[in-house]
C-alpha cells in the first residue's frame, strides 16, 4: 500500500471522524433500514449526513479513504456502501509503530 497516500488520506478531522464513526456503526447508522451496517457497511447518504457535509464532499473524502485502504466499497442497487478495511488499518499502525520507534534499519 502506498503509505504517503495513506498519511495524506489521515491528514484531514473530516476523514478521521468518518473512520471514527465507522468503527462502530451499529452505535452511530443502527437506524439505516436498507442493510445491516455492521456486515454490510454503512450507505454514503448516511455518512455525509453524520457529520454534516454535503454528499458531494463525503464522496470525496470516502474515496481517499478508499484510495488508501481505509475502507472498502460496495455497491447495491443505488447506494453506496462503505466498510472499515481493519486489516489495512492494522497493517498501517504496525508500519507507523515501526517507523516512529526507530525499528526500521538506517542506511550506513
Amino acid at each position: 500500500m502506498n503509505r504517503t497516500a495513506q498519511i495524506k488520506a489521515l491528514a484531514s478531522e473530516t476523514r478521521m471522524k468518518i473512520l471514527s464513526l465507522l468503527a462502530e456503526p451499529d452505535t452511530h447508522f443502527g437506524a439505516q433500514w436498507s442493510a445491516d451496517p455492521v456486515e454490510f457497511g454503512v450507505c454514503m447518504t448516511l455518512i455525509a449526513e453524520a457529520i454534516g457535509i454535503a454528499q458531494p464532499t463525503a464522496s470525496r473524502h470516502l474515496d481517499l479513504l478508499r484510495q488508501a485502504g481505509f475502507i472498502t466499497v460496495q455497491r447495491h442497487q443505488k447506494w453506496s456502501y462503505c466498510k472499515r478495511n481493519e486489516a489495512e488499518i492494522d497493517s498501517y499502525l504496525s508500519w507507523l509503530r515501526q517507523e516512529l520507534s526507530g525499528a526500521r534499519k538506517q542506511p550506513v
